[in-house]
């Protein structure tokens, strides 16, 4: 579709369990293939598995994804014919895509188990500050705490 409205985002509908819109947008970052029950099963299961743990799945959830939230992150900018890594603040919507995909991703990379149970795992690690998705927020941290010298460049950003 050419042209078209740019500002029409598309209202995603609540998960049928939880009634939660963004843990409906975590089902589909887990969902491959347009297979969207077989990703809602393998979030379900870790939530299960959570709950098995005697923790209320839904709060874990949430304290893990506001957890992983990045603050800030390094942005490529090409001033005077150098490129800067500039620090810039991150917007709600790109925190929620950073940290929906660091925790797949986190799940993805962890070897002999079913994706529920590596899912739960990662999910109760966040939600504690640690393990993978938590080192990858850090690193981008890190990353743009060291570049702070560059802040004053963010002005000619778009």
């Amino acid at each position: 579709m050419r042209g078209g409205n740019k500002d029409y985002k598309r209202e995603i509908a609540p998960d049928p369990k939880f009634g939660s819109v963004a843990l409906a947008k975590f089902i589909n970052h887990i969902m491959e293939r347009g297979k969207k029950t077989v990703a809602q099963s393998i979030v379900y299961g870790a939530f299960e598995k959570i709950a098995a743990t005697g923790k209320d799945p839904m709060k874990v959830f949430e304290e893990a994804m506001k957890t992983v939230q990045p603050q800030v992150e390094v942005r490529s900018r090409r001033v005077g014919g150098a490129n800067y890594q500039v620090p810039m603040p991150v917007s709600v919507g790109r925190q929620n895509a950073l940290t929906f995909r660091w925790v797949v991703e986190a799940a993805r990379n962890k070897k002999g188990q079913a994706m529920a149970d590596k899912l739960a795992t990662v999910l109760m690690d966040s939600a504690q500050g640690v393990g993978d998705a938590i080192k990858k927020r850090d690193d981008v941290h890190r990353m743009a705490e060291a570049n702070k010298a560059f802040a004053h460049f963010a002005r000619f950003a778009k």
